[in-house]
This record gives C-alpha cells, structure tokens and sequence, in this order.
C-alpha cells in the first residue's frame, strides 16, 4: 500500500524517527539524572522525586542480585498503579530481567498459567494476594516471593488509618513464611547499594506482555527493549507539544497491559514527566485527583470517558486541565468523543493498537484532521495493509473490507512458547491482527471488528460495531454492546445489550425501532437485553466472548 498517509501527518509530526540505541533502563537513568529534583510519582497524596525513586530502584536492584536474579531471568510484577510498580519494573529491566506484568484481578488458576508460561522465579505481589501465590507455588518455578502492601507509599497519617481500618476487617494482615522477603524490608536492608552494571541491548527481551485473552487462551508477546523504545518514541512524536519535564499523566489504565505501560508510566518517566497514579477507576476519586492534580495528559478508553461525561455535578470539578487524550482498547462513539472535549477543552483522539505491537501503532491526529470513526493514521516508522481475509495474501481495494496487517519497529518478537502461534500471526515480516479494517484514499484506517467477532447472519456479513456506534446515539443509553448468539434458522441472530442511563427506560421494541431507523434491515438487532453492567476487561474491553457464554448457559438450562 502506498503511504499516501505521510501527506496528511500533522505539522511537526516525523515521518521517521532517530531511535536510541539504549535500554529502557538507560533512557530512565538519564532522564532521571536530569530531572532528580522534580517530582515522579504522586500516589495517594505522597510524591516521590525522580531522585528518590532511582535510590529505591537502586536498592531493590541489588537486592534482586543478591537473590539471584540475572539477565534473562523471569520476574513477574503482580500489582496495581501503585509507587511500587515502577520501583519493581525499573529494578528488573536495570539487571536484564524480564518482566511479566500479571493482573491483580486474576485468579488462582490464571495466576498459575501465567506464571508456569512465563518461567518466573521471582514474583512481587501484595499482602492481599500473598496466600494465592504460596498456593500455586508448589506447581510454578516461583524461588522468589517479595510481598508489599498497598499502603507502604501511603503518606504517614493515611497509612496510619489505613492500618487500623485493615486491622478491624482483618483483611490485610499476613505472616510471611521464613522464606519470602518484605518489599519495604529489603530496600530499606541495600539502602545506598547499587547493582553491578549488566550490558543491556536493544534487541534484549523486556517484557512478556500477555494478551487479555478476550478470545480464548492467553498469549505471552515477547517485547523486545527497541520495541518499547520505539513505540513510547512515536507516542511522544505524535503529541507535537508534549514537553520534557512538565507534562502530568493520569495514571488510571492499568500498568500490566500494553497501554497503560507505554502511554502512562514508560511515556512519563522516560521523559521526565509527573505520574498521578490511581490504582483502579473509581470515578469522584479520579475527578478529585483531575481537579486537584491538574493532569495534561490523560490516556484513557471509552468506558472512562463515558463515565466522566454522565458524572453528576461534574461541574464541580475542573478539568480543564486536561490537554490531550489518546482513547484506545475499544471503539469511541463519535458523541463520547464530542462531549468529552466540550467538558474539558482538550483533544481526545481515538487510536489502536495491540498488546503485540507494543501497543500504538494508529492515531488521528492530535490537532491535525481528524476523521470521526477512523483509528487515524499509522505512527511513524508504520506501515500497514488490507488483505483479504481467506488467504491474507491479495491485498484490497481502497474502501474495501479485510484484515489489517502492520509492519514496524515495535511489533513483537513472537509469541513465548508458541511456534505455530507466530508463525501465523507473523508473515513475511508482517504482522497479521485479526483485526477487519477498510482503509480510504488519504490512508485513514477503519476498524469494522474483530474477525472473531463477525457475525453471520441470514447470509451476510455482520460487524457488530455499526450497530454499537448507533446504539451510542440513542440519548438514554449509556452503553451497548453486540454479539451473535446461535440462531437455528439464521445460523446467527443478533442480540444488543444494553446500559441505561441513571433514572432512565425503555423497551425491546423501542430499541429496535430505533434502530430500523438507522440501520440496515439486515443489521438490526432481533433481540434486546437491559443490564446493569457490561463484562470487561480491567482495561475497559467488552468482553463479547462473555456475553456468548452467558447465552450458551441459559440455552443449556433451558434445555
């Protein structure tokens, strides 16, 4: 495909990039070395300067080191947006360990997965999860459990309280076995230590970063240190006034996925930016910080924003503040997009990526042309093409409907332990997503879904985005989603599912009128379901697959 996309970049925004050759690591010691005085993490009302988050990477560096973790060893990092998590993730990457993010939501048996996938030896956990990993311990390679408790960056009076309101539940306290280590209690043991040096290449794996597993197995990616350069690089090219030293990021996606990782914490530390860190969404508390921290930059996706526009007495608040967001992991409804931007003044684009790319790889542009409904353009250094889905090898027309593939420096290794995995999704030095896009004349591209979740239905093609975009319209939804179920007539029948807005209603029918209105025959939902809540991912995702299986459950009962 041509890159007729390079015309249309905004002005200021690189068609290449000059990458680093360095480390993570080493890009944060620089700029932390810059920028040792000015603040790098506020979490819960305490901040920690660039200056003294190196001391406490430092320290607990050399204790990984004296408990045997070398370059190439596994560590896996099982916690929330908290202080601790950049401690822990620089600590690792500073000896040529790779990290492997783990969801603190996940249960036992993921848990397991996850870490016997991984190889991980060392593990950082929290006090709440201690007894899960001394659990599965027996049947993974952990040698190494380091445990914190969510409270130990607290300022003192907060921990203070937060110790007896744990003590009155019982909730927090544990007993650690003779052999685990206490997190606060080995920094504060190398306090003043450093590391010895460990030669850390580009090409040298950093991550194994797992998918959500929102289509079936989870899949480790193998992220290499130039993957991550590159891609926080285009990240920060494409917000042409991003400025060293004085942006201030919300911390609220979750640093074990992709996004959160690059956007938040390796887009703001590695380049002397504030995090404001929040360790999951609760919406007064993330409207507070906002009005207090005053954010530039608040990476988010649609479920967020959604939230803060139907905030009651969201006039209280200022958010004004906020200067750019970049909404990823799920569609964003051209309305969400719109009411956003007239709450705080800012620019919030939609873009796309995957966990195996790092994980940008489109935006629209910032203050450039944007196109409603379009993920942008590719990031510099970026290519991409349409194929056709049945072969993926004869490449569409403008306009026409099939698989995107994308080819750049930060798209994976592979797949760990996967072979025929990689194989598949990596072609001729292309990376095949799963994703069905179209792309038109100016090289905008279009997400229509998930190639998994294409519906068929009385012949024809069904994607079931066009009709969530128009769900999105209805002014007493607040979200939908839509999924195939199994239709013995039809093969499949679609089916929308609904959350209402605070204090509204409707019926099936009005649902479906509403959308014979806008839609083709064809598309138009035979079956309407009204829900509390959505299933997603902790990253905001629906969770179609889900929703499938909440079908197939009732269809057994039934039976």
């Amino acid at each position: 495909m041509e890159k007729v996309w390079l015309k249309h970049y905004e002005t200021g925004v690189p068609h290449s990039i000059d990458y680093p050759a360095l480390s993570l690591y080493q890009i944060f010691q620089k700029t932390a070395e810059l920028y040792k005085e000015k603040p790098a993490v506020h979490f819960m009302g305490r901040e920690l300067s660039y200056g003294e988050i190196t001391a406490e990477v430092n320290s607990l560096a050399a204790a990984l080191t004296d408990l045997g973790v070398k370059k190439g060893d596994r560590l896996a990092i099982h916690l929330p947006n908290s202080t601790q998590f950049p401690i822990a993730y620089f600590a690792a990457l500073s000896i040529g360990a790779i990290v492997v993010p783990c969801n603190p939501l996940y249960v036992a048996r993921e848990m397991e997965y996850q870490l016997k996938d991984s190889g991980a030896e060392t593990i950082i956990t929290l006090t709440r999860f201690y007894n899960m990993i001394k659990e599965i311990q027996p049947k993974t390679n952990l040698k190494n459990i380091i445990v914190s408790n969510i409270k130990d960056y607290f300022p003192g009076m907060l921990s203070f309280l937060y110790t007896i309101a744990k003590e009155k539940k019982e909730g927090d306290r544990v007993e650690l076995a003779g052999d685990d280590y206490s997190f606060t209690d080995l920094i504060k043991k190398y306090a003043g230590k450093k590391p010895p040096v460990v030669e850390i290449k580009p090409e040298d794996r950093a991550l194994f970063l797992y998918t959500g597993g929102t289509t079936g197995v989870s899949k480790g990616a193998v992220l290499q240190h130039r993957n991550l350069v590159a891609n926080m690089y285009q990240v920060k090219a494409w917000c042409t006034d991003y400025e060293d030293g004085k942006e201030v990021i919300l911390g609220v996606l979750p640093f074990f996925h992709s996004y959160g990782l690059t956007t938040i914490l390796n887009l703001g530390l590695l380049n002397g930016g504030k995090l404001v860190l929040l360790p999951r969404f609760v919406l007064e508390d993330a409207l507070k910080t906002i009005d207090k921290q005053k954010p530039t930059l608040f990476p988010g996706v649609p479920t967020i924003y959604v939230a803060i526009n139907n905030a009651p007495n969201l006039e209280k608040y200022d958010i004004k503040s906020i200067r750019v967001c970049i909404s990823g992991a799920a569609p964003l409804p051209v309305e969400v997009q719109q009411q956003f931007e007239k709450n705080t003044g800012g620019k919030l684009v939609e873009g796309y990526g995957l966990s195996e790319t790092s994980p940008v790889t489109h935006a629209n542009p910032v203050y450039g042309k944007r196109k409603p409904g379009s993920i942008g353009l590719p990031m510099p250094d970026t290519e991409y093409k349409i194929v056709d889905v049945e072969t993926g090898e004869n490449e569409m027309p403008l306009g026409e409907i099939g698989e995107i593939c994308l080819r750049g420096p930060q798209v994976m290794e592979g797949y760990l332990n996967m072979p025929d995995e990689t194989a598949n999704s990596i072609r001729n030095g292309w990376f095949y997503t799963g994703d069905i896009a179209k792309a038109d004349e100016e090289g905008y591209a279009y997400i229509v879904d998930r190639k998994k979740d294409m519906v068929i239905a009385g012949g024809f093609n069904i994607y079931p985005r066009d009709i969530e975009e128009v769900l999105y319209t209805h002014p007493k939804i607040l979200e939908a989603a839509v999924a195939g179920i199994n239709d013995p007539y039809r093969g499949e029948t679609l089916k929308a599912y609904c959350v209402l807005k605070e204090g509204e209603s409707l019926t099936d029918e009005e649902v479906i009128e509403y959308c014979k209105k806008n839609l083709a025959a064809y598309k138009v939902p035979k079956l309407v379901e009204f829900k509390d809540e959505l299933p997603k991912t902790m990253i905001g995702k629906v969770l179609r697959r889900m929703l499938r299986e909440e079908e197939e459950k009732k269809n057994e009962a039934d039976s």
